[in-house]
């Protein structure tokens, strides 16, 4: 069996990007807070004495068994918090919408941001779309889409 299981965005501060994803897009909480440190998580990460903690939420749209967001902080934290959308690896989460307008609303009054304009497209075989790149309050890239 193979099955899609989570996605895993490390925040600066967890706590602050949980809500912003369960505020603008809905996703819920389902009990899997997390605070893990230990021998086995050192030779996971490769960090000696690691400590992590987040939680799982349920991505929108799904009533049983839904693929998570999962949301984590390290103690020690690398890197900064620039993305582009070209930059090779994971470029951006999806979320399909009624409404891409009033999502990029609710997005942007919770703190996050914009990364080009909303565009609506037709394709050749018929179907219109409506598209923008957004970020989170931590600059993770976030598209924002509808069909028609």
């Amino acid at each position: 069996m193979i099955r899609f299981g989570h996605v895993n965005i490390i925040a600066k501060d967890c706590e602050k990007i949980i809500k912003f994803y369960k505020d603008v897009f809905g996703c819920r909480s389902i009990g899997k807070k997390r605070d893990l440190r230990g021998e086995w998580l050192d030779k996971l990460t490769g960090i000696s004495n690691v400590h992590i903690t987040g939680e799982h939420l349920a991505m929108p749209g799904y009533d049983k068994n839904p693929p998570t967001l999962e949301i984590f902080s390290y103690d020690q934290m690398v890197g900064n918090l620039s993305h582009k959308i070209n930059e090779c690896g994971i470029a951006h989460l999806a979320f399909e919408v009624d409404n891409v307008d009033e999502t990029l609303e609710k997005l942007l009054a919770n703190g996050g941001g914009t990364v080009g304009e909303l565009v609506h497209t037709n394709y050749e075989d018929g179907s219109k779309a409506t598209f923008v790149y957004a970020t989170d309050i931590e600059g993770n890239i976030i598209e924002i889409q509808s069909w028609n």
